[in-house]
This record gives C-alpha cells, sequence and structure tokens, in this order.
C-alpha cells in the first residue's frame, strides 16, 4: 500500500474519535499493521500525534498577538499553495481557529512530510487540532459543518 501519512491519521480519526479511553500507541500501531498500512507510515503518523499533543503542552517560543498578520515562509509557500493559506487565514477570521491554532496547523501540515499540500488536507487537519484540545467543541463543530457543507456539491 503507498498510503501517506495523512491517510493513516484521517483512519485513526475516523475510526477512534468516538472511543474512551483512548487506545495505547502498541494496540494502534499493531491495529495499523492488520488494517494493512505500511509500517513506516503507521510510526511516523503515530510520531505526528505524539509531536500535537508536545506541541500542545509547550506553545510555541514566540506566540502571535491576537491582531498580528502573518508572513508565511518561502518553505510554507512552498508547500502550501495561495487556496491553502488563504483558507488557513479565513478559518481564523471566521473565529474557527485562534492565532495559536492557526500556528498549530500549520505546523502540523509542514509536519506531514508530503510535497505539495492542498486544501481538502488542511481541512482533515484543522479538525484533528480541534478536536485534540478541551474546549473546542463549538469550533470543531462549525468546521465539520463547513467540511461536510462545502462536500455537498449542494449551492445554497
Amino acid at each position: 500500500m503507498s498510503e501517506s501519512v495523512l491517510d493513516v491519521l484521517m483512519y485513526l480519526f475516523e475510526t477512534y474519535t468516538e472511543q474512551e479511553p483512548e487506545p495505547d500507541q502498541t494496540v494502534l500501531r499493531t491495529e495499523l499493521l492488520q488494517a494493512g498500512f505500511d509500517e513506516l507510515e503507521v510510526d511516523r503518523a503515530l510520531d505526528w500525534l505524539e509531536e500535537l499533543d508536545a506541541r500542545q503542552q509547550q506553545p510555541f517560543a514566540a506566540m502571535p498577538a491576537e491582531r498580528s498578520v502573518r508572513l508565511f515562509s518561502p518553505l510554507e509557500c512552498s508547500r502550501l499553495d495561495t487556496d491553502c493559506r488563504g483558507y488557513i487565514l479565513y478559518l481564523e477570521q471566521i473565529g474557527i481557529l485562534s492565532s495559536s491554532q492557526r500556528e498549530l496547523v500549520i505546523d502540523r501540515l509542514m509536519a506531514l512530510g508530503a510535497g505539495e499540500i492542498d486544501v481538502d488536507q488542511v481541512k482533515w487537519v484543522v479538525l484533528m487540532v480541534l478536536f485534540s484540545q478541551p474546549g473546542q467543541e463549538s469550533a470543531f463543530a462549525r468546521m465539520e459543518d463547513l467540511v461536510f457543507e462545502e462536500n455537498t456539491g449542494m449551492v445554497n
């Protein structure tokens, strides 16, 4: 199989979001391998999740001010096209993401290790980041509505 880290993360997200308590990494790893995912991608996905948790425990050295302007680095621009960057900033403007969550989303997108990232991948990472943070149920529900509303193909 030629899955990416995001494919493994999406599988985990869809399979384990309702479970309490969360299974430990050994159980997750075994189940993912049995599901047919590549060992390297499974390990990278589990590392990605650990880093997500670590980033939430120890925020970035210089958190952005509430009304700061985000300038993207050349590396970020090479991986996140104009649509992706615009979508992330849009989510911040409508109140789904805070400035610190925006930074966490960008960090986790860059950590995917993939080439260029598309807007659908951004949506999934935003959902995962919001889901992982206590007290973000409302923002998560709004984002989930946005994702599924946009994917219906219906025009309002």
